[in-house]
């Protein structure tokens, strides 16, 4: 896995004013995670405890620090090496005054000593009772035992080579607090990854705002943040320090130590996401024009960590809320909703016409349109639910559809399209015999033209119900099942579009549609089909979506990953192993992945076409493929570079 740095970060047992035991617990930790990260991190003044007080005078206790420092150069790394590089906490004395530092080391050396900017001095906190404020740009300082290292605030330090590296900045606690945090210019400067060693006291609250806090600074800055606070041996007199621990990577958090817990937090950033990110968002680039300053960059030569794993959650159902999944799910349906009213407010439609199949994705868009006309006051026979029965439909899809439609009181319809398609055969002169793409496409168009021409003749309009994974593999029939007035699952993969329905239909049920969730557990246990072939002999469904394009539980994590972070393809490859090794659910072999992956990037690239001229829908969340707002493409792309194997996968055009 390229592009991924792996951090570490504890909070020791600290002997406050006892040095060499803390030099001693400091190493203990790095020798254990020194071959396992590339970064090692320890709290605020972690190698003299942050509640010396009066002490950080001592000359004893300075001279204790200068000789820990270098027998953590001799400890730690090698240079050139892949040895994790250290981030400790110390006192440090320059030009008669004494700063609150941070030095990062990598390689036998100090590579920086960098001073906190802020000092707090206000409640229990007295820091300029003992401290400078650090103010200094960059200068080369001369170290005990003839070494040299850069002291200063405006310090980038850039980790790795040319072929992996990651840039680095640092900021000390109260750092975090100010309104123009230390962590906002080093981000705009080029810093991808900020640390903040912190000695941050226990109080009632402190805890979630910490997480305010942190995450904010992360998502603002498009940055992985590493927050690394003193643990619960700093307590004493009327104080009490907990060691909260925390990571967020683009205001997301993946990992935590949470007050009071002791271990070792270890995780991996994703360095693409970052730089993605930042690309994609103009804004932080004109940021990086208005404040960008004088930062003086030091390098640190490092073999970053092979990682045959990835020490974060990786889900293989990334659109899929993890937690607070109804909340989730209701707030997307909302969403889905207001659009969908708003458009019937502006159009002043009487009816609103949709192509119910029995199946997840007209489910849910039945479910939309219901409750958008109650919440608008209007009867539920404004929606009008039309089922269109032909050579593929089953029994249980059809009689689920009419089941739903009478439980939420829709204007029902049946119109078979069997007749119709045969005497279009016929017109065409294609053998019925022969169930090609002409067969399943001729049923898909014909559906549509009973749909827009019911709608001109009830003076309404048509609900889109293709989902967004289809948009993306082109699974639609162009002019068919492709078209409609107002498309409400258009940026809902498939995955999501199960669990909204899932959520959405046990949530109705409970509230005033009792019987409901027996009809939505049906639909989610039938195979996703546009049951276009004739069934099986036992009527059983004999079309089934996924035999052809692949498991949407595949195709929506590379989509997810090609379009919110535009990945490589062997990045995507990668990362879906990951998941799969994660997952207790899903058991994808590495051919399969780079099958279908392979098989997505020829569908996805492809299909370009349809979605130049797809319908308006409402966006939900971050990922969309509408050409006006969030993916414009040429519909004539080279796709060489993006295949992992010889053979590229091929299909009729007209699908």
């Amino acid at each position: 896995m390229k592009d991924m740095v792996r951090v570490a970060v504890t909070s020791p047992r600290v002997h406050i004013g006892n040095v060499t035991r803390n030099v001693e617990e400091i190493l203990s930790f790095y020798n254990e995670y020194s071959d396992k990260a590339d970064i090692v991190v320890t709290p605020e003044l972690s190698m003299t405890g942050y509640t010396c007080q009066d002490l950080f005078a001592n000359r004893n206790l300075l001279n204790k620090v200068s000789e820990g420092l270098l027998k953590l150069c001799e400890e730690v790394g090698k240079p050139g090496g892949s040895m994790a590089a250290l981030v400790v906490g110390l006192p440090f004395e320059y030009n008669g005054e004494l700063y609150n530092c941070a030095a990062f080391i990598s390689g036998g050396e100090v590579k920086a000593i960098i001073p906190k900017t802020y000092l707090p001095n206000y409640g229990e906190f007295y820091e300029k009772r003992w401290f400078m404020a650090g103010e200094y740009d960059a200068i080369d300082i001369d170290l005990p035992g003839n070494c040299r290292t850069v002291f200063g605030n405006n310090v980038i330090l850039e980790l790795g080579n040319d072929e992996e590296n990651v840039r680095l900045g640092i900021e000390i606690c109260e750092d975090a607090w100010t309104p123009v945090a230390p962590s906002r210019l080093l981000a705009v400067n080029g810093a991808e990854i900020i640390i903040n060693i912190s000695a941050s006291n226990e109080v009632i609250g402190k805890e979630q705002y910490r997480r305010t806090l942190v995450g904010g600074i992360s998502a603002s800055c498009l940055c992985g943040y590493v927050y690394n606070s003193a643990g619960r041996y700093e307590s004493t007199s009327d104080i009490v320090f907990s060691g909260h621990n925390l990571m967020y990577e683009n205001g997301k958090k993946i990992g935590e130590l949470k007050p009071f817990e002791d271990g070792v937090l270890i995780k991996d950033f994703n360095i693409t996401k970052i730089r993605h990110d930042r690309i994609a968002n103009k804004s932080f680039g004109e940021c990086k024009k208005n404040y960008s300053g004088d930062y003086r960059v030091v390098k640190c030569a490092k073999v970053m960590l092979a990682k045959d794993n990835i020490l974060a959650n990786v889900s293989m159902t990334p659109f899929v809320p993890k937690h607070d999944r109804l909340e989730r799910c209701m707030s997307i349906f909302n969403m889905q909703v207001a659009g969908l009213m708003r458009r019937i407010e502006t159009t002043h439609c009487k009816k609103i016409v949709v192509g119910v199949s029995g199946g997840l994705d007209s489910t849910l868009a039945l479910l939309v349109s219901a409750q958008a006309v109650k919440k608008l006051g209007l009867d539920p026979k404004t929606v009008m639910g039309i089922t269109m029965p032909g050579f593929g439909t089953t029994d249980r899809t059809k009689n689920n559809s009419t089941s739903l439609m009478e439980l939420l009181g829709c204007d029902m319809r049946e119109i078979s399209i069997v007749k119709s398609v045969r005497q279009h055969f016929e017109d065409i002169g294609h053998d019925e015999s022969i169930h090609d793409i002409t067969y399943e496409n001729c049923q898909a168009r014909e559906r549509t033209q009973i749909l827009m021409d019911v709608a001109n003749k009830e003076g309404g309009f048509v609900i889109g119900t293709g989902d967004l994974s289809e948009l993306a593999l082109g699974w639609c029939t162009y002019n068919g099942d492709h078209m409609s007035m107002y498309a409400v699952n258009t940026s809902i993969p498939k995955t999501l579009v199960r669990t909204l329905v899932d959520e959405i239909g046990h949530y109705m049920n409970a509230n005033g549609f009792e019987g409901i969730d027996k009809i939505v557990e049906d639909i989610i246990d039938t195979p996703v089909s546009p049951e276009l072939l004739p069934p099986n002999p036992d009527g059983t469904i004999a079309q089934k979506t996924e035999d052809t394009v692949g498991s949407y539980i595949l195709h929506d994590f590379f989509m997810y990953y090609t379009l919110r972070y535009e990945m490589a393809p062997e990045q995507i490859y990668e990362l879906c192993k990951e998941a799969v090794r994660q997952s207790s659910e899903y058991n994808f072999n590495d051919k399969e992945i780079r099958k279908w992956l392979n098989v997505f990037y020829t569908r996805f690239f492809r299909q370009q076409f349809k979605r130049n001229c797809m319908p308006d829908g409402v966006k939900v969340g971050t990922v969309s493929v509408s050409p006006r707002g969030d993916l414009r493409l040429p519909s004539e792309i080279e796709l060489d570079d993006f295949i992992l194997l010889e053979e590229t996968p091929t299909y009729a055009s007209g699908e």
